[in-house]
């Protein structure tokens, strides 16, 4: 009997199972198709928007409501982060005072799947006169938006991912990438490179991979021996930091580096190390890095040697120590 009911059980989990696994893939096929259609309806249309933008000698300014408004806050997002100074008008604050974020000079993009709603329809002689053009990006070209609009971006679908028609699932998708459409046509045009966008992004791993100078994480403590000190000076100065290696210097001249580890089998070899020189336990020609350089650069030198410190140089000479885990706890990889 028990056995029975499990079996029951394990039918019916897996058909829910499967019935989970076509919605979610129903729901894919459908917007993918209206992706494809939005893909062959860019025309002239777009090549016009995107001149308009990239002449612009003020802002892009993204107005939106409803689900429409989240979408525009991420374009925006998006255009700011690519090179496209950007700001985003909510619809129902606008006509409350937020219209004058709006300058002469500005572009506005509003994007409204209907092109009719009340607020959007209220708005439109406004940010027609405040700005120097309006874009609208709307699913009903036949809509008052459209209407308004020196250039209109067609983002109509036959079909809602949404099974009762109701929730903006594909019409949001393709605003969505119509915008990131436009933010990477604008970013090609305007040569804007990988530093550039580093630029906007300073705390981010991607930021710190692109930007960071080695500088940026070389440590406070530095630690140093001459040639001729003796193992206990040497011990104590790898003591004083928490690196677990000394640099040997020469008038701050780097010729080597001793690690716990040359410590270790400098002892095994049992010799009488009351004779031993720093300079006789020394690995000769360290690695080292300029702290000008990318930090990722760094890294690469770290696990290329499986090093897990760095002598740091300015101009050649003795500058400090930069560690593997400060970089990897920092981002950079």
């Amino acid at each position: 009997m028990l056995l029975r009911h499990y079996f029951i059980f394990f039918i019916k989990v897996k058909m829910e199972k499967a019935n989970i696994i076509s919605i979610a893939k129903t729901t894919l096929e459908i917007e993918i198709s209206e992706l494809e259609k939005l893909k062959n309806r860019i025309n002239d249309d777009f090549v016009k928007a995107v001149e308009i933008i990239h002449a612009a000698k003020g802002k892009l300014i993204v107005v939106g409501i409803g689900k429409s408004a989240h979408v525009g806050n991420k374009i925006v997002a998006t255009l700011n982060s690519t090179g496209t100074p950007s700001q985003f008008l909510h619809a129902s604050e606008a006509i409350h005072g937020d219209l004058g974020v709006i300058q002469k000079q500005d572009i506005v993009l509003c994007i409204s799947n209907s092109g009719n709603s009340a607020e959007i329809v209220n708005l439109l002689p406004y940010l027609k006169d405040y700005s120097s053009a309006l874009i609208g990006m709307t699913g009903n070209k036949s809509s008052k938006l459209a209407e308004y609009s020196e250039v209109i971006l067609d983002t109509h679908v036959d079909m809602e991912a949404c099974p009762n028609k109701l929730a903006p699932t594909s019409s949001t998708t393709l605003q969505m990438a119509l915008g990131d459409a436009l933010a990477i046509t604008l970013m090609e045009i305007n040569n804007f490179q990988a530093n550039d966008f580093a630029k906007f992004h300073p705390g981010g791993s991607l930021g710190k991979n692109l930007i960071s100078k080695v500088d940026d994480f070389v440590s406070s403590q530095k630690p140093q021996v001459t040639e001729n000190e003796t193992v206990k000076d040497v011990i104590i100065s790898i003591s004083s930091s928490r690196h677990g290696i000394t640099v040997v210097t020469q008038e701050n001249e780097i010729i080597g580096v001793i690690t716990d580890g040359d410590l270790r089998r400098m002892l095994m070899k049992g010799d009488d190390i009351s004779k031993v020189l720093a300079k006789d336990i020394m690995s000769a020609n360290p690695k080292t890095i300029e702290k000008t350089a990318l930090a990722k650069d760094a890294m690469k030198v770290l696990k290329e040697n499986n090093i897990g410190q760095l002598i740091v140089t300015e101009n050649g000479k003795y500058f400090g120590i930069i560690d593997l885990h400060k970089l990897l706890d920092e981002g950079i990889n």
